[in-house]
């Protein structure tokens, strides 16, 4: 858990979550994400496993827009999404947030090894 970066992606919180994996040498499955706007924080939630050979993990931010540029088109994010993942290579997961100046964000978690 921790604040945003200047400019609302996860900036240093991401480092920590990939050096976390690689401290306690576990093989990272699946992120949630949730922004606490009351608190100003982001808290970063990071399942794993213990039972498979560990392996570097990235966490990227990627915004995705306004969501008032969205509406109730989801079709308009799932392609905001899919544009933002595309130039990414071995994807694990994903997982979206929304900041309290309505931006969402897409945070991938790739497989760097």
């Amino acid at each position: 858990m921790g604040p945003l970066d200047g400019d609302s992606t996860l900036g240093a919180l991401a480092d920590e979550v990939a050096a976390f994996a690689a401290r306690e040498g576990v093989a990272a499955k699946s992120i949630g994400v949730e922004y606490l706007e009351g608190l100003g924080q982001i808290v970063v939630s990071l399942g794993y496993t213990t039972g498979e050979a560990p392996y570097p993990i990235r966490l990227q931010t990627v915004l995705l827009g306004k969501i008032d540029v969205f509406g109730k088109d989801f079709t308009a994010l799932e392609e905001a999404m899919g544009a933002a993942a595309a130039g990414k290579s071995n994807i694990i997961c994903h997982e979206l947030y929304l900041t309290g100046a309505g931006e969402i964000f897409l945070v991938v978690m790739t497989h760097e090894g």
